[in-house]
């Protein structure tokens, strides 16, 4: 961990010892930016919590076998054959050598979850590939791409050449994996490079230094962690625990994986001897009262200048207004979460506070680990929702469409927010498949998470059209908003939220040459006791279970108190409006939400089935102006 020249080169073995102790207790007391809050080493009760911790993850899939380890082993080294014959053909085709395009090299780096040693079973590998300096980005989407197209065990390719970060995504005999480029200014790249040193940045563009900075910022937090083992078991339970609640998502608004890691990173400084079981419980203490917007950082941020963007708010006003700051360790240093908004901030606080008072009940053995990952029931904290549909015609379509819809969801979010009347926009980070919209009368009927869309030969082969000869979309998807009001009987119309930003997605969509004949994208307003019409039985049938579970072990439970927070539940008769909008620039307005017929929500402990009588939303052309 600390450099071997820290210690003292004595030939007394005793005095060695009692340095290097002194030694270790002092860099442990100063890793991070504060001293550490506790020294204190773990108690037996600790070791048995800790015990109890792992063996409650084990049923849930966060530990993989021997046989998937050898199996991504085995994937990963394809992956780095395939780069180093794409860079050796690259290099002959720009007339090298080919002695010389025998040794320019080419290395596959892997970085998040994987390289932090905190993979789930069947969990994606982020990946980098390291190219020498006559290798370009465009040789990397364009030969390697089709060069990966040739191969048997890729499946579902795509490439997003023009995204924040680049990467070329894909199914690798099974194994999923989003493979970002770099290229340095290099001849050749050997095959035990190693690239925390900053100069290695001097002269790259934007892009390849964000693509570098996965493998840099992975590699810095396991080097700023005191004990690498119990970071490792307590980022498996909090992650787990992050999914399980819906917070887990950097995409819309939550925390990604690489912000859960250097949280729970800065909790290990903070008690560099505690267990995984204190840790975690620690993890909801410190962050469920951080003083936010103070950041997380886990190290003095360096004073390399190559020019490159940092995160300061002194200097950058825009940095002035990141809610959640979680600053990366390694130069050029960002925040990992400037996609959270006001709502996802008030959301994750909530759980954070939730997960303290559960985490205090285990450490007293008032319950067990098993109540922390009980996945909360989205579906009965409101009673207002926005049901956003992405239509297509194909699956290989609809993957593209919803990965375009889903990032953009965020904007919606920020724009609803700004309503004068909405406290909350909750948006759910599970995306949830349909039946064909043809099958079903018009009205999709999601499925459990995991299920696949039914399809037959003709659905997979060819586009299916209608007497018009309009293509008919075959697949949707759903996100779920839940809304907030902060007062009640009150219309609010958000026709213009919606239209302007379903046409900022169709827009983007046709700038990127994304569009296709029979996708779409509509908003509607729900309310709770209609949700039978878009959730599956069995769906809703869990949910109301996990629902009344949750109520049963809360009635001896008192909540943390919230302190200038909007509570996630509300009791409003809102009226909302909202409109669809399609790939027909000239289309008119689809649904009228805005009648008062379904204004109370299911009665307790009536099943949603037998009170949510009401007909699919209207399909009047009339917006209900307000």
């Amino acid at each position: 961990m600390w450099p071997a020249a820290q210690y003292s080169h004595t030939n007394n073995p005793t005095h060695h010892a009692n340095k290097n102790e002194h030694q270790n207790q002092h860099n442990l007391k100063t890793l991070g930016m504060t001293s550490a809050i506790s020294m204190a080493g773990p108690k037996p009760v600790d070791i048995e919590k800790t015990n109890e911790l792992k063996e409650s993850l084990i049923p849930y899939g966060v530990f993989e076998s021997e046989a998937e380890m050898h199996h991504r082993m085995e994937v990963l080294g394809a992956l780095h054959r395939l780069v180093r014959q794409w860079i050796r053909d690259e290099s002959l085709r720009k007339n090298m050598p080919a002695s010389v395009a025998d040794t320019v090299g080419g290395n596959i780096y892997t970085f998040g979850s994987y390289r932090l040693g905190v993979h789930h079973r069947g969990a994606d590998i982020d990946a980098l590939c390291v190219a020498p300096r006559h290798i370009d980005r465009s040789d990397y989407f364009q030969s390697f791409y089709e060069l990966l197209k040739q191969q048997a065990q890729v499946k579902d390719l795509r490439a997003v050449e023009d995204a924040f970060v680049p990467v070329i995504k894909m199914n690798f005999d099974g194994i999923e994996i989003d493979l970002l480029f770099a290229r340095l200014a290099l001849k050749e790249i050997p095959d035990s490079f190693d690239l925390r040193d900053d100069i290695l940045l001097k002269n790259l563009d934007q892009k390849c230094v964000r693509s570098l900075n996965g493998c840099r910022v992975t590699d810095e937090i396991l080097r700023l962690v005191p004990n690498i083992n119990n970071f490792r078991l307590t980022l498996r339970a909090i992650k787990l625990w992050a999914k399980r609640h819906g917070i887990y998502s950097n995409t819309l608004g939550y925390l990604g994986g690489v912000s859960w890691a250097m949280l729970v990173a800065r909790t290990c400084q903070l008690y560099p001897n505690a267990l995984p079981a204190t840790l975690v419980h620690k993890f909801f203490l410190v962050f469920s009262q951080w003083k936010w917007p103070q950041p997380v950082l886990l190290k003095q941020p360096d004073s390399v200048n190559l020019g490159f963007p940092v995160w300061d708010p002194r200097v950058n006003m825009s940095d002035r207004f990141h809610l959640m700051p979680i600053i990366t360790p390694a130069y050029p240093q960002q925040n990992s979460t400037f996609n959270v908004s006001a709502s996802t901030r008030t959301v994750i606080m909530e759980e954070f506070r939730l997960g303290l008072t559960i985490t205090d009940e285990i450490m007293l053995s008032k319950c067990g680990w098993e109540r922390l990952f009980e996945a909360p029931n989205f579906f009965s904290r409101y009673k207002h929702f926005i049901v956003l549909l992405a239509s297509s015609a194909g699956a290989d379509d609809h993957l593209q469409w919803c990965g375009l819809i889903e990032s953009k969801i965020r904007h919606l979010i920020t724009t609803l927010e700004r309503n004068q009347h909405i406290t909350i926009a909750h948006v759910n980070p599970e995306c949830y498949n349909s039946v064909p919209l043809h099958t079903n009368d018009g009205q999709p009927l999601a499925l459990p998470p995991g299920t696949s869309v039914p399809t037959d030969s003709e659905t997979e082969t060819e586009e299916k059209k209608n007497e018009n000869d309009e293509v008919l979309p075959n697949v949707c998807s759903m996100w779920f908003i839940g809304l907030v009001f902060d007062k009640t009987n009150v219309n609010v119309n958000l026709t213009y939220d919606i239209l302007s930003f379903t046409k900022v997605v169709h827009y983007q969509a046709e700038i990127t040459n994304m569009l296709r004949e029979g996708m779409t994208i509509e908003a509607r307003h729900v309310r709770r006791k209609q949700l039978h019409q878009y959730l599956s039985p069995s769906l809703l049938k869990r949910e109301r279970t996990t629902s009344g579970a949750k109520r049963k072990q809360d009635s001896n439970t008192t909540p943390a108190p919230v302190k200038k927070t909007k509570r996630l539940s509300e009791s409003s008769n809102d009226e909302v409006s909202l409109i669809s909008y399609n790939d027909d620039s000239n289309s008119s307005p689809m649904y009228d939400v805005s009648n008062g017929a379904a204004n109370h929500p299911p009665e307790e402990g009536k099943s949603v089935e037998k009170v949510a009588s009401d007909q699919p939303p209207s399909t009047s052309n009339t917006i209900a102006c307000t």
